[in-house]
């Protein structure tokens, strides 16, 4: 056995005279002091580094919120993270204790758990890949679908735009809806509140305005607070049939959600709403709905002891709201041209608009769209309540179609609705307040629009020039809404010259809308005949 080790320890030696590289030891023996004397250098070198952590311990958990002792550094809104890869937002900094506010599921939590820093905000991953996703405030993936890792991320509390970066209201957001874009229209980069009671068609207003901006080269925002799952997976299931998942994001925390969630996830959305914005495009943002929004930060103020006002909400229920709105405008060209269109819901209780929350977000937004009951009761859908809606800024960038239009048929649908309260009395009437009150039904009727079906710039205008001309009158209430079908068909004959003027053109000529309504006239022949 000596001799066999002996020989091999010669042949080894003998060959790597010829093959070891230049520096390499020519024994084991060798290799093993090389190995050892590397080892007692690094040890020599190795020079220590204490690293500071700061680290609190919990002191009581409630109802998603945190009571942390200790870390006498943190910041005001800074990233908490907690057992279980759970994260909080500092919000009550006093001398004694931190309250803060959780966004996972803080069930586990204890009393003696460690709590540490983060250094950062709470953020939100933003890109395009996050457009047909499902996800929640926190970006993780509610549609059972990978999400793609990302660097970008942007926090999700930012500063509005300054006033001079931004431009004017001057270029349409069509709805689909013909009493939206005729009498109360809303242009790219507005606020326009949508209100009413619970089950008035809200909602479907603004999937609606989603479902119309298909080939509009607008990006959609669906932020869904504190709503039922199947109403949400209701609304993401229209989209998707309609194909308006394809620019749309979806962000949603449900109603069993911690309050935390719900707190920040218009601010999260509204975050990936800007990413677009920045990149020059424009975006529309619902947040479906603001009502939530406002009870869900009652709950956290309330548990961390805030002092109450109106209504129980604290004194700073204007400004989370405030901030969070004026984030919506347009963008000068220098910064991109993109524009930020919210369309935030609120939902009254008994037709009250003057409550706390309406008022506040009424004061805060360009104009309001309200639902009324009792149109929705007698089958007016959608069941916007013309007289008490208004669009402060939208009129500057409604087109000059509608514009052509709009002025008569305001102005005979009041007239209608004033008349038909005196005729509810079963006083006589003469023959021009029966003709005024027989136009302003015929004016109800073309309004109604079945919910999920938007019309083109080009059908709503034939229908609404065949109403002001006149067309409608002679057919019966009955049959107005097969008649209305046929006139919007008629749109296609329309010439592709005629219809791009409609979009650009600075105003409505008299030969454009006389042949329009000619294109109308010859519908409703063939309807009658």
């Amino acid at each position: 056995m000596a001799n066999e080790w002996t020989n091999s320890a010669s042949f080894y030696s003998a060959s790597s005279d010829s093959a070891l590289p230049d520096g390499m030891p020519e024994s084991l023996d060798g290799v093993v002091d090389q190995v050892f004397a590397a080892l007692s250098t690094s040890r020599e070198n190795f020079a220590p580094q204490l690293l500071l952590r700061e680290v609190g311990t919990v002191t009581s958990v409630l109802t998603g919120i945190a009571t942390v002792d200790g870390l006498p550094n943190v910041g005001y809104e800074e990233l908490l993270k907690f057992p279980g890869n759970v994260y909080g937002i500092a919000f009550n900094i006093d001398e004694s204790e931190i309250g803060v506010i959780l966004l996972g599921d803080y069930w586990h939590l204890k009393a003696g758990d460690r709590v540490e820093r983060t250094g950062r905000v709470m953020d939100v991953a933003v890109g395009d890949y996050l457009l047909g996703r499902v996800i929640d405030p926190l970006g993780r993936a509610l549609d059972d679908k990978e999400i793609e890792h990302t660097n970008e991320r942007m926090p999700i509390e930012r500063p509005a735009a300054a006033i001079m970066d931004r431009s004017p209201v001057t270029v349409p957001l069509q709805t689909g809806l013909k009493v939206i874009d005729a009498l109360i229209p809303i242009g790219r980069g507005q606020r326009e509140l949508i209100l009413g009671d619970r089950q008035t068609g809200k909602s479907t207003i603004a999937i609606d305005t989603i479902i119309s901006q298909r080939g509009q080269n607008v990006v959609c925002i669906y932020c869904a607070i504190g709503q039922r799952a199947s109403t949400v997976g209701r609304n993401i299931a229209i989209m998707r049939e309609k194909g308006a998942m394809d620019y749309t994001v979806v962000v949603v925390t449900e109603g069993d959600a911690p309050p935390g969630l719900a707190y920040i996830a218009p601010y999260a959305a509204t975050s990936i709403a800007e990413y677009f914005m920045n990149a020059g495009r424009d975006v529309l943002i619902v947040y479906d709905d603001l009502t939530q929004h406002a009870r869900s930060y009652r709950e956290l103020s309330l548990l961390l002891r805030r002092p109450p006002g109106r209504e129980a909400f604290p004194g700073d229920i204007f400004y989370i709201h405030s901030r969070l709105l004026e984030r919506a405008t347009r963008m000068c060209p220098e910064f991109g041209g993109g524009s930020l269109t919210a369309l935030p819901i609120i939902e009254t209780e008994a037709q009250d608009i003057a409550a706390y929350i309406p008022t506040n977000l009424i004061s805060i937004t360009d104009g309001q769209i309200y639902l009324s009951p009792t149109l929705f009761e007698l089958g007016m859908l959608p069941a916007v309540d013309v007289g008490k809606s208004v669009s402060r800024v939208g009129g500057k960038a409604q087109l000059p179609a509608y514009r052509a239009v709009a002025s008569d048929l305001k102005l005979a649908y009041a007239q209608f609705e004033e008349l038909e309260t005196f005729a509810r009395f079963g006083a006589s009437l003469d023959a021009s307040t029966r003709k005024i009150i027989e136009h302003g039904q015929r004016i109800r009727s073309c309004l109604k629009q079945p919910e999920f079906s938007p019309l083109s710039v080009a059908e709503q205008i034939t229908v609404l020039l065949a109403l002001i001309a006149g067309l409608f009158d002679a057919i019966a209430i009955a049959r107005m809404t097969e008649a209305q079908k046929i006139v919007q068909e008629s749109a296609a004959k329309i010439p592709a010259d005629v219809i791009d003027r409609l979009l650009h053109a600075k105003s409505l000529s008299t030969e454009d809308r006389a042949a329009i309504v000619q294109i109308a006239r010859q519908a409703l022949a063939d309807f009658k005949s």
